[in-house]
């Protein structure tokens, strides 16, 4: 019996601390102008901040749009709505795509081997 409840509790401390480490906010925090990121458009800024809220790109459509001269770490910032999420891409076009993120998240990463995001409904 005790090793169930320490192994549950271990677990449950793992849990809450990933929970802490995650970024971003919730869909219901992604509305407005926030950073200088438009309420409906996903944004991507020159570094790994927020630029004083001045974002280099802004895009709007859903579907892959193609990024170019866009090499080391930079903020991806997802400021659409209705639980539309994004993706970066390696290949072009919104092609070969990792992950998703979901209205009001963000993360810095390093766009050098990144050739596009992807805007989902």
């Amino acid at each position: 019996m005790f090793e169930v409840s320490r192994i549950k509790r271990t677990a449950a401390i793992a849990f809450a601390a990933g929970a802490l480490a995650m970024v971003g906010t919730t869909d219901a925090q992604a509305a407005g102008t926030v950073q200088g990121c438009p309420s409906g458009a996903a944004c991507v800024y020159p570094g790994p901040d927020w630029n004083g809220g001045n974002p280099s790109l802004i895009f709007y459509s859903y579907g892959g749009h193609n990024l170019s001269n866009q090499e080391g770490m930079h903020r991806i910032f997802n400021n659409q709505t209705g639980g539309a999420t994004m993706q970066t891409c390696l290949g072009y076009n919104g092609t070969n795509c990792e992950g998703y993120g979901a209205p009001g998240w963000w993360m810095d990463k390093n766009l050098s081997p990144i050739n596009s995001i992807r805007l989902n409904p």
